[in-house]
């Protein structure tokens, strides 16, 4: 199972009248409920992540793991998008990604760009889009465990 997630919007909680606070490493301090509610899809699905985040390239995989783990929270695998030089929005961008693959393995997408609603079907249907002020919440993390688990089903 892959998960693609992105970052702000989704971890850390848009507030304009909040800045968020900056870690010992040098990022922003993800949201509780957002930590709580990606663990909980970790630990039911064992998902590897795969970063859309458009910080993805200003790290090393091995920084982005510290990242993740210094906020507590365990992934098996982080790898990313390729960085994203033509500066296409993030819905071209993951359709670049998946047109030209086979896609083999089950996955789902996390994230609060906008332009995400006018993807095709076949990657919409796997989204969970949240609202950039609130972030990645409990309810939003049953509806991506319940997308999960219709794949698994699907696959058998």
């Amino acid at each position: 199972m892959l998960l693609y997630l992105d970052i702000d919007g989704v971890m850390i909680s848009g507030n304009s009248w909040r800045r968020p606070e900056i870690l010992e490493d040098g990022f922003p301090e993800f949201s509780q409920k957002a930590i709580k509610s990606l663990n909980r899809i970790i630990s039911s699905s064992s998902a590897d992540i795969v970063l859309t985040t458009s910080h993805k390239s200003k790290y090393s995989l091995k920084e982005w793991k510290n990242i993740f783990k210094r906020r507590h929270i365990s992934v098996n695998k982080i790898t990313r998008l390729p960085e994203n030089i033509n500066h296409l929005n993030r819905k071209d961008e993951l359709l670049s990604w998946f047109n030209p693959k086979n896609i083999n393995e089950n996955f789902i997408i996390i994230d609060d760009d906008k332009s995400l609603n006018a993807l095709p079907n076949f990657l919409k249907d796997r989204l969970i889009q949240t609202s950039a002020s609130v972030g990645l919440t409990d309810y939003l993390s049953d509806i991506a465990l319940d997308i999960i688990n219709k794949l698994k089903f699907e696959a058998v």
